[in-house]
């Protein structure tokens, strides 16, 4: 049987060599040295640089400094001074303007921007406050102090033809005012009608009283016709301007004019009592209804309007000076 055995021969697979030893691999020391030292090193130099912080820990961050760091003092806050009287109302404020005008010093009142008054010459001034518009500047900004009977101080020999002459410009000055009250359609001059201080109707008594004597009644003079003129522009333009010179020229007749009336009366009158210095009722009584009417009525008002009305009260004095001296010229 040897094709079997052939077969059988050629079914057999001879046997495979064996494998090789597997090759050790020799380990790259100075690589991995390198890597890492590099990783150690960049480890290193991130854990000692600071992280930036978030921007919500900042603002956390700034809240708490401030919250630690101690208060700020508060800055006092700074009130403007008061003109003496402006507690009570502007009649009072304009009885100081007054009374600083009587001062035998003569110091000269000077307006500055805000109508605000200094005294220059004594040594004492009144700060104003500065919240108020500048006004414009005038040529009248130096108001010289005259007062009803200022010039009069000390001996002094009225004339019969200077007393008239100034009862007729005191009649104009009374007419004006009182006519302007009575027939102006602004609302502020309807508290001062009917006051019970009007005084036109009385000088024209004592003015015939005088014709009848046979003594000449004069027109007008100039300081009588210049300052009814101005009164006149005045309660056109500006009620509370208008309105100080309406006061202050009762205020000066109640106080300074009874006294001239009384030195007149003694002097050239043979002691005889005019009605222009006559009241139906109590004149201090009449004064003080017409001065809280007025206090009243300036509580609306700016301080720029007060300090207008303490400027035209030293304009207002300033006029009846000058119709006081015609009784000794």
């Amino acid at each position: 049987m040897p094709l079997a055995a052939a077969v059988a021969a050629s079914a057999v697979v001879p046997p495979r060599p064996p494998p090789p030893p597997p090759r050790r691999a020799r380990p790259l020391r100075s690589f991995t040295g390198l890597i890492l030292t590099r990783d150690l090193a960049a480890l290193t130099v991130a854990r000692c640089a600071p992280s930036p912080p978030a921007p919500a820990a900042e603002a956390e961050a700034e809240a708490v400094a401030v919250d630690e760091a101690p208060p700020a003092k508060p800055r006092p806050r700074r009130y403007p001074r008061q003109y003496p009287g402006e507690a009570v109302g502007v009649a009072e404020e304009m009885r100081f303007v007054a009374m600083r005008l009587r001062n035998p010093k003569r110091t000269t009142l000077k307006m500055d921007d805000t109508g605000a008054e200094e005294e220059v010459g004594d040594g004492v001034s009144e700060d104003a406050s500065a919240s108020e518009e500048e006004e414009e500047e005038e040529d009248d900004d130096v108001v010289e102090e005259e007062e009803e009977g200022a010039g009069l101080e000390g001996e002094w020999m009225p004339s019969m033809e200077g007393f008239v002459k100034y009862l007729v410009d005191s009649k104009l000055v009374f007419d004006t005012v009182e006519r302007i009250v009575a027939e102006s359609t602004d609302v502020a001059y309807v508290y001062f009608r009917k006051s019970g201080l009007e005084r036109s109707a009385r000088i024209t008594k004592d003015l015939e009283w005088f014709g009848g004597q046979g003594i000449a009644v004069p027109e007008p003079s100039t300081a009588g016709s210049t300052y009814a003129t101005y009164l006149t522009e005045l309660a056109e333009s500006n009620a509370p301007a208008f309105l100080s010179h309406y006061y202050n020229i009762y205020f000066a007749h109640t106080t300074g004019g009874v006294a001239i009336g009384n030195k007149i009366s003694k002097k050239i009158l043979e002691g005889r009592e005019l009605e222009f210095y006559k009241w139906d009722s109590d004149v201090e009584l009449l004064l003080k209804d017409t001065r809280e009417k007025l206090n009243e009525l300036s509580k609306h008002w700016s301080r720029k309007d007060r300090n207008l009305c303490l400027k035209e009260a030293a304009k207002c004095f300033q006029h009846l000076g000058r119709i006081v001296r015609l009784i000794i010229l």
